[in-house]
């Protein structure tokens, strides 16, 4: 029997680094995991409280509502206006989605279908690529790199495509190249968008995590932007609340009435008490960003100066949980995944394979931020030791 929507499908890379770590971990080794991007960081004790006091309640123990109940969008829209000086309107801009996967994936499916293309840069996260693959579209890649010029790869990738996408999508800061644009940028790409009649998809899952100073821009900071564009906003790494999966699309009205259209066919939202935790966690807890900033900014740190010690110069990111790290020259040849299975094999440290992001990625692994800095100083200890070809 074919499984038409994934027979095409490549075969998932990251699941080799996956088998190698687990099968070390069965010899009894002290795997240090620095591929996964799962947040270590607990989740605020406002949203733990509120979800124990939230689920004894029968009442909440119902169905929910597919959009987010009103006081959850309510204050998606308080967030937008302290945050970012955004105005949104609860009722017609704000939606919340089970993680931001399932929204972008169901406006994909709402966007598109065979004989659209959607314009993605090239590496992504896996979901971007393959959402609108999912919905029977054709994707069309425009490379990104840390220091390209990323409008002009907007523009040629439009200007090369054909049929012309219905969908751009962008996701700054960018995993997994760290990439980072300021206001000026989404001005540009938002006026792109307006002459083209074109919808922007801004995947912001890393709104909060900006270093050294930096403050990523919400693309909805360009006036009229809601005109073109949506955004997808989660608690994940903020908030570190990757398991409760609470995320939101905000933006551009019509676009958010199709996806709750879509949805109200598809679920009955999140379960209601993390709904009420996540409304609670947002008024309560607006600082708490900020906190699980500066632990990741530390841990970039440890990091990156480690690497630099041990003859692998990597530029520090000014945002995300990752540190994109092209692979030493010694070890190029080897390509991503066998320099990644190199990694778990000879110093019990997991990353992620650049390839695993696609073609542009090849050449690059992916470390995630999710142990703490001692773990981290051992891990970089360990790859002194195998890395002997550095200088």
């Amino acid at each position: 029997m074919e499984y038409r929507r994934i027979t095409a499908l490549p075969p998932y890379v990251f699941t080799i680094i996956d088998s190698l770590k687990i099968e070390a971990r069965r010899d009894g080794r002290d795997v240090i995991d620095l591929g996964f991007g799962n947040p270590d960081l607990p989740s605020p004790d406002v949203a733990v409280d509120k979800l124990a006091e939230a689920v004894r309640n029968p009442r909440n123990h119902r169905y929910s509502s597919s959009r987010g109940i009103p006081k959850l969008r309510e204050a998606v829209a308080g967030l937008y206006a302290r945050r970012f000086g955004v105005t949104l309107d609860p009722e017609t801009q704000v939606i919340q989605t089970i993680g931001a996967k399932e929204g972008f994936s169901h406006l994909m499916w709402v966007m598109l279908q065979p004989g659209d293309a959607a314009l993605v840069p090239s590496p992504s996260y896996p979901i971007h690529r393959y959402s609108p693959l999912f919905a029977g579209a054709d994707v069309r890649e425009m490379p990104f790199t840390t220091d390209g010029d990323f409008i002009g790869a907007l523009r040629d990738g439009w200007e090369y495509s054909w049929p012309k996408p219905r969908v751009i999508v962008l996701s700054f800061p960018h995993n997994p190249t760290t990439a980072c644009v300021d206001l000026q940028f989404m001005t540009e790409v938002v006026e792109f968008a307006r002459e083209r009649d074109v919808l922007l998809v801004h995947d912001f899952a890393y709104a909060d995590l900006g270093f050294d100073g930096y403050r990523p821009p919400s693309i909805l900071e360009v006036p009229g932007a809601d005109e073109v564009a949506v955004e997808l906003y989660s608690m994940t790494k903020s908030f570190s609340m990757a398991g409760w999966r609470v995320a939101f699309m905000v933006g551009h009205a019509p676009t958010v009435a199709a996806l709750a259209k879509l949805k109200s066919y598809l679920d009955y939202g999140t379960f209601q008490p993390i709904q009420i935790a996540a409304t609670v966690t947002l008024n309560e807890a607006p600082d708490y960003p900020q906190e699980a900033c500066a632990i990741y900014e530390a841990r970039r740190n440890a990091l990156c100066s480690g690497l630099h010690r041990i003859g692998w110069p990597v530029e520090p990111p000014r945002g995300t949980m990752f540190v994109w790290a092209p692979i030493p020259e010694p070890y190029r040849e080897m390509g991503s995944v066998e320099f990644a299975s190199h990694l778990v094999r000879e110093a019990d440290v997991a990353v992620s394979p650049g390839i695993g992001f696609g073609p542009g990625g090849e050449g690059y692994v992916r470390f995630a931020l999710i142990e703490n800095e001692q773990r981290i100083a051992q891990a970089v200890r360990s790859l002194r030791g195998c890395l002997d070809r550095l200088a």
